[in-house]
């Protein structure tokens, strides 16, 4: 039966989402699943969390916690990266604070920006060692990415390493039904048909219909209602679809940040305009820091607790490579001429089947113009990012902020430059050596 490696394992929720999944599923209740965190309490934590939840399913699964990295990745036949390097504190609290000396405002920072930059120079060089102790002990593995900023460290390790590598995200599945559940149009989900395409938080519902009538129509009067009705949760994405004509599938907190219309010193009143939520994600990790406090009892002393499988891709993706029986996905991939206008270089979003033959891309073509020029605002940044990390050249981490659409909106060159300087002076040890 496969082995199946969590790295990043302390994140417990996340941990009992996908590996819960693993043990609920038929082809892989068998399975040997190892653990790996830097984090030694937690990673007790999830193994004890696990082993509870595995007992209470007839303890088919071989559970094992990890402090040796190469041991924990050795004879793997899955590998799912979970890790957030740098955590809360110091490195989120970085990626935001210096940037706001500047007047550069953030909401989530984990993707694009100047935060999202930052997380991929500190987070590429640890996948890296991931991938290199990968090629050594277990070269045919799946390496199923889920950390942020996903399309730069899906990126990296598919430029730089021979590691079979997808990006998996949430925001595809949740899409239409999240949508249609919002605007009201009178249809459900399970009655839809779509296709989604573009890149990593930034990809677009291209087409939703019900017996083969365009839903479009309808949800545009409803958004343009909501809109003119005041403040609601998702009134930059709105406005996308008004102005561009299709629907973005991340959030607007995500998506107010990819853009240079929304967050604004100079017209502050766009903040409250639409809703944005500032310095978001700092709140959610404390937060969450706060929850898990009181939440930890209920998920590693409760002998008793039980688990319902989630829609997380991992276990799907797993089952489809061990059976056979094909499942589809959204996937982030190499774009091999999937989507005809945008760079081959770039990580795109595309609908993907998963059999044994592994996960296997689908052709989208052009994208409508418009899509595909936004897209590339985000993919420029992205791919010198990528560069910057893998070459140690400061100079291609100022391009790559001078391009980000946000940054650039906002600051000047050398005001960008110097930020630069001072979020690498403050990472430290977290970051490489940049000349």
């Amino acid at each position: 039966m496969p082995k199946i490696t969590f790295m990043g394992a302390g994140s417990t929720v996340f941990a009992k989402n996908v590996l819960g999944d693993c043990i609920l599923t038929p082809s892989l209740q068998d399975s040997e699943i190892a653990l790996y965190d830097i984090d030694i309490q937690r990673l007790k934590d999830s193994e004890a969390m696990l082993n509870n939840i595995n007992s209470n399913n007839n303890g088919h699964a071989k559970i094992k916690s990890y402090t040796n990295r190469k041991d924990a990745l050795r004879g793997a036949n899955y590998v799912v990266n979970a890790i957030q390097v740098g955590g809360y504190d110091p490195c989120t609290i970085t990626d935001f604070e210096i940037p706001k000396k500047y007047g550069l405002r953030q909401t989530i920072a984990d993707t694009l920006g100047i935060g999202g930059i930052f997380r991929a120079l500190r987070t590429i060089p640890v996948m890296l060692d991931f991938a290199k102790d990968m090629e050594e002990v277990c070269p045919n593995a799946w390496f199923l990415n889920y950390s942020n900023p996903m399309a730069m460290l899906t990126g990296a390790m598919l430029k730089a390493t021979s590691i079979k590598t997808v990006g998996l995200c949430h925001s595809v599945q949740k899409c239409v039904p999240d949508l249609l559940k919002s605007l009201d149009i009178g249809v459900n989900a399970e009655d839809a048909q779509w296709k989604i395409a573009g890149i990593n938080h930034q990809a677009w519902l291209l087409e939703v219909t019900k017996n083969g009538k365009d839903l479009y129509p309808a949800l545009k009067a409803k958004a343009l209602e909501k809109q003119l009705q005041g403040k609601h949760s998702d009134m930059v994405r709105y406005e996308m679809m008004l102005n561009f004509g299709y629907y973005i599938t991340e959030s607007s907190e995500h998506a107010s940040e990819y853009l240079p219309y929304f967050i604004k010193s100079k017209y502050p009143e766009l903040i409250e305009a639409f809703n944005i939520p500032l310095d978001e994600y700092p709140r959610r990790c404390i937060e969450q820091i706060e929850k898990w406090k009181k939440m930890r009892n209920d998920m590693v002393e409760n002998k008793n607790i039980q688990h319902t499988r989630t829609h997380e891709y991992a276990s799907y993706i797993m089952e489809a490579m061990e059976t056979g029986n094909p499942y589809k996905i959204g996937g982030n991939v190499l774009n091999t001429g999937l989507i005809t206008n945008l760079p081959t270089e770039a990580i795109v979003e595309v609908p993907c089947l998963v059999d044994r033959s592994g996960v296997i891309p689908t052709y989208v073509g052009k994208l409508p113009q418009q899509l595909a020029a936004l897209n590339r605002t985000n993919i420029n940044p992205q791919l010198l990012t990528i560069d910057a990390a893998l070459t140690g050249k400061r100079e291609l981490i100022y391009m790559a902020a001078m391009l980000d659409p946000h940054t650039s909106a906002e600051l000047s060159i050398d005001n960008i430059k110097s930020m630069c300087d001072d979020l690498i002076e403050a990472h430290g040890d977290w970051l490489p050596k940049y000349k």
